[in-house]
């Protein structure tokens, strides 16, 4: 029984941090309409900030965390003002994009690199000292509780302002048909821009999440947009709330798999799991 309910406790924290990037990508994805590898690495760039102002610099978590998702939210934003926005201006086919954002991410990989070395780091200053907590045999820890709550907190709040909100309307609006948004007075562009920020703030923290659960390193962004782009497709690609289904059967399908064969077949489950659902419901649980 414990070791049941401990699977199930760690697929409900990886599921948070799964659902996490599949809502950032997913809202880029259904806005932009393209495959924003430069995405992955943005999740680096906040697990970094937070690492550099907490860790070393000292100062305290949640300013340094909002900080660090600023950073993330910033150069999400000027990647799409100075890359992405350019190429769709002159008509840029998606694999144009596609290799313009292959270019972003290698980039920012290596500027990371450069700077604080490719070593595995983690966030938490007291590992030792992290306080855990029993639920019905399963153990949890602080960070964890914390991930969870982060998590929940980002859907409901994603979830209000896209449904309840004139921006989230004008964002559903350009996402289903950009030029008559534009004809009918949406200025697409901000949109669109706001987008890349707020999307890009969400993998920043989610970045974050795995820099305190386990640990970060450069080249960690590609590892997590994979993560959040099967989560994605499971749900329904461009779903917002079809992304947050898949990242938790994902993760369920993970830690189950690891729990029977070992931890080394997760990326191998996970890939299966895409395969599978490629072959037999290409538009995922919910669709779009």
């Amino acid at each position: 029984m414990d070791i049941v309910v401990q699977i199930l406790l760690n697929a409900v924290i990886a599921g948070a941090i799964y659902s996490l990037l599949a809502l950032g990508f997913n809202l880029i994805y259904s806005t932009a309409r393209f495959f924003d590898l430069g995405y992955g690495a943005l999740t680096a760039v906040g697990g970094y900030s937070v690492f550099f102002l907490y860790k070393i610099l000292g100062l305290p978590l949640i300013p340094s965390i909002i900080f660090g998702m600023i950073m993330a939210g910033i150069l999400g934003w000027g990647v799409s003002e100075l890359v992405y926005r350019p190429l769709r201006a002159r008509k840029a086919s998606n694999t144009v994009l596609l290799v313009a954002a292959l270019g972003v991410l290698t980039v920012i990989q290596a500027g990371i690199a450069i700077l604080f070395t490719s070593q595995f780091q983690t966030l938490s200053r007291y590992v030792a000292e992290q306080q855990t907590y029993t639920i019905l045999g399963g153990v949890i820890t602080q960070t964890q509780v914390l991930i969870l709550a982060a998590g929940l907190i980002i859907m409901v709040l994603l979830g209000v302002v896209l449904k309840y909100t004139r921006v989230g309307k004008a964002v559903r609006a350009v996402a289903d048909d950009e030029e008559v948004a534009t004809i009918v007075g949406i200025n697409a562009q901000r949109i669109m821009g706001g987008v890349f920020f707020v999307g890009s703030m969400i993998g920043g923290l989610a970045g974050i999440s795995v820099g305190f659960d386990t640990g970060i390193q450069p080249t960690m962004g590609l590892a997590l947009l994979l993560k959040g782009v099967i989560a994605a497709i499971i749900g329904g690609i461009g779903n917002v709330w079809g992304g947050v289904i898949g990242a938790f059967v994902l993760a369920l399908v993970e830690n189950l798999g690891a729990w029977q064969f070992s931890g080394e077949w997760k990326d191998a489950i996970a890939f299966l799991v895409l395969i599978l659902f490629l072959l037999f419901r290409p538009k995922g649980i919910l669709g779009k």
